[in-house]
């Protein structure tokens, strides 16, 4: 069975927009290693299609334009090759190695994907982490909390119907000062 692991950058204060955060080398190394341990990411829509603007010319141009770092390289291959499920009601397709799965058909697409053999599956994003983390879906919660205030949202898991009780079983502390820390679902 294959794991479901959410990783998520977050200020101090709440925030997950990923336009604050401190996106250095570290961030973007541990992200590609982060990719490489899954055999398929889930996006929603909004994600997938903000991932695939930023990415997809970088990696496919095989030139790097003016405004990329030669280390966000790795990151950029990593998810271009990446296996993709993008989660809509409204897209009528995808590509990018993508499929499209049907909102309706969340619950029962992610736990036939998660009995597959395989390395894992990994997910980022807002709102699709909170419909599965309803549904009880996700093994692993991975939290990069960065140094830094900004006071505005969007903030993780707002309208979360019930507790979801973790335990802690990593922490790894960046140069930067973000600290990355990795839960597991506390067993009932």
């Amino acid at each position: 069975m294959r794991a479901l692991r959410y990783s998520i950058n977050v200020t101090l204060d709440g925030c997950c927009d990923h336009r604050v955060v401190i996106a250095d080398e570290e961030l973007h190394r541990h992200a590609a290693e982060n990719l490489s341990r899954a055999d398929a990411i889930l996006f929603g829509k909004v994600t997938y299609e903000m991932m695939e603007a930023a990415w997809r010319p970088v990696a496919q141009a095989h030139a790097r334009p003016d405004w990329m770092a030669d280390w966000m390289e790795p990151f950029a291959r990593t998810i271009d090759a990446a296996r993709k499920y993008v989660v809509s009601s409204t897209l009528e397709q995808v590509d990018w190695n993508a499929e499209l799965v049907r909102g309706e058909h969340l619950e029962s697409t992610v736990r036939q994907l998660k009995q597959q053999p395989g390395k894992g599956l990994f997910v980022g994003g807002v709102k699709l982490p909170l419909a599965l983390a309803e549904l009880g879906l996700i093994d692993e919660y991975e939290f990069i909390v960065h140094p830094r205030l900004v006071g505005h949202g969007p903030t993780l898991f707002a309208g979360l119907s019930k507790f979801v009780d973790l335990k802690l079983v990593s922490r790894q502390e960046f140069g930067s000062g973000a600290v990355v820390l990795r839960y597991v679902q506390k067993a009932s």
